[in-house]
């Protein structure tokens, strides 16, 4: 059995350290069995821990999700914050959602925090990301974590870590996060032994308290009352919304809530699903049946850790129609500010937000109403960032990214699926109380603004070879970008690793005002976008199309939107050749 020298390593350190008699029995068995490629994809590196915390397969190894990495990512979080609050009382909030484990993790988590003296707070029961959000700022934490790894396949786990303000840590805390983390060379250095004095169970209080804040956001509950018998079909896919969206959507005011039972009760296998993501139209096949058979308005699907949600809705022909994050998005932006608008709320200090990768239409629907949109990186935690630095100054209405993530209000600085639960079954109430529907509202804003279609096509690369070969292509892309995307010319290459933007035509050069990340983005003449990212969760690289076109009338929607689904399959193979 071939080993690089230095994976080889590791994994003598963990068959001889101070690691548990079933780890290191679970390792002997890959090497007995002279398992090369699950042995070095399980030891190669560290499971690194990046900007937004850990996530991967679970198992024994240095790039594995256990007790161990867990542990030492806890124990480099810890030391963060008693160097960053130095002789302060810290406290900090732990929940978990359904997946396999994430209660023993959070066990772990809340061990390492209290050894090492910090308050922890700690979450009875599962619950959904955006309420952890919530529970740091109203409990005064510095810091906080979630054990999930969203809605990834049932064999991931992860780490989401977030600061004092409910968000998860941007720079520069984020980098010295991350240093602390590295930092520790053994597990040695891990304090296990929990301290129970310092762990304190999260009152039921703080459910209500956050269900009546949602709530106190509304901004149609008159369209609500009247359309109160809406029929909404929801599930949260064995996850963690099922403990607050139909608490939230009742007490929004609608009484005709029908739960898809098969995956009501959380269970970290998703039996009923290959991947538990409201992004796949399989993952709402038992939601979207049972919404034929009862006449549903509107369908909701939220993912493990209920921050994204999927929706249905039926279209002119009668049939159930799954509508994309920006279209969601969109629509959502859309409402709010037509509602804030028809009650006299628009005074020129509000703002919207999105990422550089969502929907341009969101932006012009902003500029319609002389509302301030910001453009961020991807990941809402760059929203969330932009939320806190606002607060006080302006108001924020609501945004969200491409990924099926939105939020409203300044409750959290997370992406919130029990929020956008609440307010897309508002939506639909006020667009049934006006004698349409949502899916005409959507056709009515394309031909306001144009048809705006947007694909994500992403090529999963596993493993070492796969990151390597990930790398390699954006190097490519960025020294040889594509002279020409569907036909026509790339005026526009965006480096936001350079924080750069090139005019292809005359090579000026001029700044891009965002942190670096590692996203190009192609702008063509005509108006259409790609943008290339590799993807910070999972083993793939991910291409965002964007393209758009004038819609004089609604009955021309399906001819238009075919079009541009083929100018989409032209830019990716330009993109490919």
């Amino acid at each position: 059995m071939q080993l690089e020298q230095a994976t080889q390593n590791t994994i003598n350190t963990w068959l001889s350290g101070n690691y548990d008699a079933d780890t290191k029995a679970e390792i002997q068995k890959l090497v007995d069995q002279e398992a090369t490629t699950e042995l070095t994809d399980a030891f190669y590196r560290d499971l690194e821990f990046g900007t937004g915390g850990l996530r991967g397969i679970m198992g024994a190894g240095s790039n594995r999700i256990n007790k161990y990495t867990i542990g030492t990512a806890t124990q480099g979080l810890s030391n963060y914050l008693l160097k960053k609050y130095p002789g302060k009382e810290i406290s900090v909030a732990i929940a978990h959602d359904s997946r396999n484990n994430s209660d023993y993790f959070a066990k772990i988590t809340a061990d390492v925090f209290s050894a090492n003296g910090i308050r922890v707070y700690f979450f009875r029961e599962l619950r959904p990301t955006p309420e952890l959000s919530f529970a740091i700022r109203s409990l005064g934490c510095k810091s906080g974590v979630m054990l999930t790894a969203s809605h990834n396949p049932k064999e991931y786990n992860g780490y989401k870590a977030y600061g004092p303000d409910g968000g998860q840590f941007t720079s520069p805390d984020d980098t010295d996060v991350m240093n602390e983390v590295a930092a520790i060379s053994s597990i040695d250095a891990v304090k296990f032994d929990r301290d129970e004095a310092k762990v304190s169970l999260i009152s039921d209080d703080l459910d209500q308290d956050y269900l009546d804040k949602i709530t106190a956001l509304s901004v149609s509950p008159e369209a609500i009352k009247r359309q109160s018998d809406l029929k909404i079909v929801y599930s949260p896919i064995h996850g963690t919304g099922i403990t607050l969206v139909p608490r939230a959507l009742k007490q929004f005011g609608f009484d005709s809530l029908t739960l898809v039972e098969e995956q009501s009760t959380p269970d970290g296998n998703f039996p009923t699903v290959v991947y538990p993501n409201p992004e796949e139209k399989e993952a709402l096949t038992l939601a979207l049946k049972k919404a034929q058979e009862i006449d549903a308005d509107l369908v909701l699907a939220t993912d493990p850790d209920a921050d994204r949600v999927g929706i249905a809705v039926k279209n002119n022909d009668g049939e159930f129609v799954l509508l994309n994050g920006n279209q969601t998005g969109s629509l959502l932006i859309h409402y709010l500010l037509n509602a804030w608008e028809e009650k006299g709320k628009l005074d020129g200090n509000q703002y919207i937000v999105k990422t550089i990768v969502t929907s341009n239409l969101i932006e012009e629907i902003a500029k319609s109403k002389n509302v301030t949109c910001y453009n961020t990186l991807t990941g809402f935690k760059w929203i969330g960032k932009l939320i806190t630095e606002l607060q006080g100054q302006k108001t924020f209405i609501g945004g969200g990214e491409e990924s099926y993530g939105y939020s409203v209000g300044e409750l959290v600085r997370d992406k919130d699926a029990i929020i956008s639960c609440a307010f897309i079954a508002e939506m639909t109430a006020y667009y049934k109380d006006k004698g349409t529907s949502l899916y005409n509202a959507l056709l009515e804003m394309y031909v306001e603004y144009g048809d705006y279609k947007e694909e994500l096509v992403s090529l999963t690369k596993k493993g070492k070879s796969g990151a390597e070969e990930i790398k390699a292509m954006m190097e490519t892309f960025r020294n040889n970008p594509p002279k020409t995307l569907g036909g026509s010319p790339v005026k526009t290459l965006k480096d936001y690793e350079l924080g750069t933007e090139t005019d292809l035509s005359s090579g000026k050069v001029s700044k891009l005002e965002l942190p670096k990340s590692d996203v190009l983005q192609f702008v063509t003449e005509d108006g259409s976008i790609v943008s290339a990212r590799p993807s910070g969760t999972e083993p793939k690289i991910k291409f965002y199309c964007s393209v758009n076109a004038p819609l004089k009338d609604k009955s021309e929607y399906k001819t238009v939107d075919a079009q541009l689904g083929e100018k989409i399959k032209a830019l990716m193979s330009d993109l490919q050749a």
